[in-house]
């Protein structure tokens, strides 16, 4: 069956970089497999994607070697047909406390741990060759699940959040934290804030996510200890195309 090795990665506690992809374009996610990246999360929280260019980037994903993780709303239907696409991972956004936790969790995995659809004639069981109780269990143990945590509210819940069986990874949304705490990202109490949460999630055996502005920040937070590091792919297109511009305009000077 499928290698999910990004978890696989991480139970050995290896850490591991990714991408944020919003744009529908599975030659970009080859590039970005074949640069030796571990995962991408498909971001269909605010990229604009049909379920057939989804179905075609996590073929792009496995064709390089990279974990396909799709960023999704926590609704049983859309988790049903990512996780039947070929997905080998979810990132809910927006989890607030712990029942909204545990119905993502349930939301992912197969009965008896949660309330996924069976079927065997899709993308995620090769069509019928995977099949049975075997595949089932295998898919409940090896799939990453994924949640982040974005407001006060969920800060506030974090010891109960924490207490859910079969989440691997707390990812911590600093965008929205920040705007949610209306606290700059660079202010010294909302870095307080960040440190607490790492410190918490660690101490409950999950693990940590964060995303980087940069190379330079991506791999400061590795060194830190976050364990799941995801850096924003149009952010490094755009970067490396000014850089380019401005080496050409200091040639003028």
């Amino acid at each position: 069956m499928e290698i999910y090795h990004t978890k696989n990665k991480l139970l050995s506690d290896e850490k591991v970089l990714g991408g944020f992809l919003s744009l529908n374009c599975p030659s970009l996610v080859e590039m970005v497999g074949y640069s030796g990246f571990d995962f991408i999360v498909i971001d269909n929280e605010h990229g604009a994607f049909s379920n057939s260019d989804i179905l075609e980037l996590i073929r792009a994903c496995k064709v390089s070697n990279l974990t396909p993780i799709v960023r999704t709303v926590n609704n049983e239907d859309f988790i049903q047909k990512l996780l039947d696409s070929g997905a080998q991972g979810i990132q809910v956004p927006m989890v607030n406390n712990k029942e909204q936790a545990e119905k993502v969790v349930k939301n992912c995995l197969f009965n008896p741990d949660g309330n996924r659809g069976v079927s065997y004639s899709i993308p995620a069981a090769k069509y019928g060759l995977y099949k049975g109780r075997g595949y089932l269990d295998y898919t409940n143990d090896n799939l990453l699940i994924n949640i982040q945590i974005e407001t006060l509210e969920a800060i506030n819940n974090i010891q109960e959040i924490l207490k859910v069986e079969r989440i691997d990874v707390v990812f911590l949304g600093l965008t929205d934290l920040s705007n949610n705490l209306q606290l700059s990202i660079d202010d010294i109490k909302f870095k307080q804030e960040i440190d607490n949460l790492i410190n918490e999630i660690k101490k409950n055996g999950k693990k940590v996510g964060i995303v980087a502005n940069n190379a330079n920040s991506a791999k400061e937070y590795l060194v830190q200890g976050i364990d799941y590091v995801v850096v924003i792919i149009n952010t490094l297109i755009n970067d490396s195309l000014k850089n380019v511009i401005e080496q050409k305009n200091e040639e003028k000077c």
